[in-house]
């Protein structure tokens, strides 16, 4: 005779009897509040979950190993007291580059009624150390008290990271202002701005971007022939950001963990609570002897 084996056994969730339970105002209270915590914690630990971690790491890397030999420089400054006629830009560096009054890619806005000038231009300078300077040296005419009073609106190399949770400083002399002393002097100062550029690479969803964070100093001196000098040199670090999305199981697991946690609490306050009432009414009848 074959026993029969009743699956039901294995059930370690057992049902009470409606008949046999007991509702509570007080246990109606912690389940709201229970069901408010949960919906709380889940959607804080949702939108944990939704923002992607942004992780980082610095490693040494040889210039002329890259896949690229130069890096791309995007400038554009405001000179409110300098003609366009006059403004240009030089490129020298380590390597014997000497290029005087560059104008591919090279944008002039007048302004203040054709007294001043906005001035962009786009270029690529070797991965050595070297300078740009904005002047006048390439100007037919130059004139006899050039006025260098300028605002930066940009000085950036490499990629434009647009994502606001990279962190770094790809374009810190953004709204810089210097102005020129009236004076004897007119004509002879020179800005200069030393920059220590770090090559930065972020990678999103299999793109891949460089850029350059970089750090600078600031110092005016008087000489002949006044300009606004631009000093580079390359870190040999190279920061890299990744996104790392979080894995659907953690939050999986942060939900399960979430919801049996509080339920856990809560039952654990209901009953202690329910114990106590049901001791003091004892307590009160006098059936505690």
């Amino acid at each position: 005779m074959m026993l029969s084996f009743d699956l039901r056994r294995l059930d370690i969730y057992r049902k009470v009897p409606k008949d046999l339970t007991q509702a509570t105002l007080t246990g109606a209270i912690i389940s709201i509040t229970c069901c408010l915590c949960i919906v709380f914690l889940v959607l804080n630990e949702l939108a944990s979950f939704l923002t992607v971690e942004i992780v980082s790491q610095i490693y040494v890397d040889n210039p002329s190993t890259s896949s690229s030999d130069r890096i791309p420089v995007s400038v554009t400054i405001e000179l409110p007291k300098l003609k366009c006629e006059f403004v240009g830009v030089d490129i020298q560096d380590d390597m014997g580059r000497h290029e005087v009054g560059f104008v591919d890619n090279t944008e002039k806005i007048e302004i203040n009624s054709g007294e001043g000038c906005v001035f962009h231009s786009t270029f690529q300078v070797n991965k050595v150390p070297g300078n740009f300077h904005i002047s006048t040296h390439a100007a037919k005419k130059a004139p006899a008290n050039a006025d260098f009073t300028h605002k930066i609106k940009e000085v950036r190399f490499g990629d434009s990271i647009m994502n606001k949770n990279v962190p770094g400083s790809f374009n810190p002399l953004q709204d810089v202002e210097k102005s020129v002393e009236q004076s004897e002097l007119m004509g002879l100062e020179s800005h200069d701005y030393i920059m220590k550029i770090v090559p930065t690479v972020f990678e999103s969803k299999g793109q891949k971007q460089v850029s350059y964070q970089y750090t600078w100093a600031y110092r005016s001196f008087y000489g002949r022939g006044a300009a606004i000098w631009f000093r580079y040199d390359l870190s040999p670090l190279t920061v890299k950001y990744q996104e790392k999305p979080q894995p659907y199981y953690h939050f999986l697991t942060l939900l399960c963990a979430i919801v049996g946690g509080v339920f856990t609490v809560a039952n654990m306050i209901d009953g202690l609570i329910f114990s106590s009432l049901e001791f003091y009414k004892k307590w009160e009848m006098g059936k505690l002897q």
